[in-house]
């Protein structure tokens, strides 16, 4: 099969514990992009948070794309078009507010550039670190969202978090889409949001079938485009659940697995 598209995830895919895109994988990437392989980034981030990964492997020049916060927004990289987006409005994010009060864990989200939340925590600033994007401590998120935004976070403690989703899950069920990106961040966005479906978006745009893309990925935002792909792979540090729906396990993030993917399936070294 000649594949046409490799999609990928960012942290603890393409990107090393350090959050930068190793030497080898970089050179695997930019050689896919010179045979006319389009390189697209999946990332929960928000788009500055993606900008300086865009420049550095040179999607603008070969004309690629970025799915940004978990595939609410399409960008073309050569033009900066916005081809896709989604948005909650003000009162869903005052609703999530009143929940995460009820539920004891933090909550965070993103107006214009920048982060907000009533309490600074760790989680945000792991966020915000992430990122690159500055937070701002606000009295009411209630005031402070009066437009439109991507996405809301709940965060935590893992184990408490586990059963904060299993809740409200339940609870919205219908309403949002719901999903952990980190054992310690648990998102909410307008309602069949995923990567999964954004990439279906693209590749109607492009007029690339599925079977001629590559999706990589460790967790369970991934999984859906996972699945889409012709050729699912998944990360050697995915959980096992992710392991098993996936076609194909490669190495750690670490040891560059994105790196053996492209010059298996792509270069064919």
């Amino acid at each position: 099969m000649k594949y046409k598209m490799i999609i990928l995830d960012m942290d603890d895919t393409l990107l090393l514990n350090d959050h930068t895109i190793g030497s080898h994988t970089k050179k695997a990437l930019l050689d896919a992009q010179e045979l006319g392989v389009k390189v697209v980034l999946a990332s929960g981030r928000p788009t500055p948070g993606i900008r300086e990964y865009v420049k550095e492997l040179r999607l603008g020049e070969y004309g690629s794309y970025i799915l940004a916060f978990n595939g609410a927004k399409i960008f073309n990289c050569k033009t900066n078009d916005e081809l896709y987006s989604s948005h909650l409005p003000p009162e869903t994010v005052h609703k999530l507010q009143e929940l995460s009060k009820r539920e004891n864990v933090n909550l965070h989200t993103f107006v214009k550039d920048t982060i907000v939340t009533e309490k600074n925590n760790k989680y945000t600033a792991i966020e915000s670190k992430l990122t690159g994007i500055p937070i701002k401590e606000v009295k009411s998120i209630v005031e402070a969202v009066q437009e439109p935004v991507v996405k809301v976070l709940m965060s935590e403690e893992p184990e408490k978090l586990m059963k904060v989703e299993k809740k409200l899950k339940e609870e919205l069920a219908g309403l949002l889409t719901i999903f952990r990106s980190k054992p310690y961040f648990l998102e909410f966005m307008e309602e069949g949001v995923t990567k999964g479906a954004s990439l279906q978006i693209l590749i109607d745009k492009l007029d690339i079938s599925k079977e001629e893309i590559i999706a990589v990925g460790d967790s369970y935002n991934d999984l859906e485009m996972i699945e889409l792909a012709g050729l699912g792979v998944a990360m050697g540090n995915a959980p096992d659940d992710i392991k098993e729906k996936a076609d194909y396990v490669t190495d750690t993030n670490i040891n560059e697995g994105v790196a053996t993917v492209v010059e298996e399936f792509i270069l064919n070294k």
